[in-house]
């Protein structure tokens, strides 16, 4: 496959679809890309990542270098994970994006191209950070108590449901802690089940703020 074909291939992605050369310069920038980050094509190409997104990662360190695209290149052939990327768009207001990377060698010039395809989780991280703060809130009501709640649920939590409270308290959301742990949507669902009738508690956030009252997690 050509560049050209590679090209007309990812015009037909719903997902927002952006093309680096190693030398770090943008050589394709779908419409979705347009829509989610406020760039038109003709605005981003022969620019590199850094100049345009300025991204951050979630611990606050700049992700989006210079280098970034040559270092990305000397990974292949192995998989480049998925990763969070809080950026700027055209207007100015930051977004948080999750990018994922597919290296696409060229065989006629044996040049690799970065192709990045990138999706809008800034609601889900607002729903994180939301329930980080509520967790916390939870904890600090928790230390204010003269005389803390220290006593095991009616039936004890197994290690497996006491890593999934944990895994929720910290704002991780239900899709990635079933893919973290192996299983699937439906046997979280059951584990959840399982730990509200140990706890008697109703929902997520209810079983979350129990365990962190009787100091469980």
């Amino acid at each position: 496959m050509l560049e050209a074909e590679l090209f007309a291939f990812l015009a037909g992605a719903s997902d927002s679809v952006f093309v680096v050369r190693e030398s770090g310069e943008i050589c394709y920038w779908n419409q979705a890309a347009h829509e989610l980050f406020g760039y038109s094509e003709e605005e981003v190409l022969s620019k590199t990542c850094s100049e345009l997104l300025h991204g951050v990662g979630a611990l606050g360190t700049q992700v989006c270098l210079d280098r970034c695209v040559e270092l990305q290149c000397t990974l292949k052939p192995k998989a480049m994970p998925n990763f969070d990327l809080n950026v700027t768009t055209r207007d100015g207001e930051r977004k948080w994006v999750n990018i994922s990377t597919v290296p696409f060698l060229n065989r006629r010039t044996q040049k690799t191209l970065i192709v990045h395809l990138a999706r809008d989780i800034s609601v889900q991280k607002s729903r994180e950070e939301t329930f980080r703060k509520m967790i916390a809130v939870s904890r600090e009501v928790c230390a204010m108590e003269d005389s803390p709640n220290g006593a095991a649920p009616i039936t004890p939590l197994s290690s497996h449901e006491l890593e999934i409270l944990r895994m929720f308290a910290a704002g991780k959301d239900a899709p990635r802690i079933a893919k973290a742990l192996g299983i699937s949507p439906q046997t979280l669902r059951n584990h959840l089940h399982h730990i509200n009738k140990k706890l008697r508690t109703h929902n997520r956030l209810e079983a979350v703020t129990h365990a962190v009252q009787r100091h469980l997690i």
